[in-house]
């Protein structure tokens, strides 16, 4: 799925956002559309879910392959 931005990253506590920032820069990634690991064009998802796992976590859907493998993808 491609279109529309996506640049609304999901609402944090100040504390949780504070942490996220020292590991990567999700939320300013989210704003400007790119992932937050690698860096590159955040704008095509598979589906849904994996757009909506964009705005909580900032991964793009390559990175979001990567980071989330099924057990039974081994």
């Amino acid at each position: 799925m491609e279109g529309h931005s996506v640049a609304n990253p999901t609402p944090k506590s100040p504390q949780i956002e504070d942490f996220l920032n020292t590991l990567f820069p999700r939320r300013e990634a989210i704003i400007s559309d790119t992932c937050a690991i690698c860096g590159g064009d955040a704008h095509e998802f598979r589906d849904e879910l994996s757009r909506k796992e964009y705005r909580i976590s900032g991964l793009c859907q390559n990175c979001q392959d990567v980071t989330f493998v099924e057990d039974d993808e081994y």
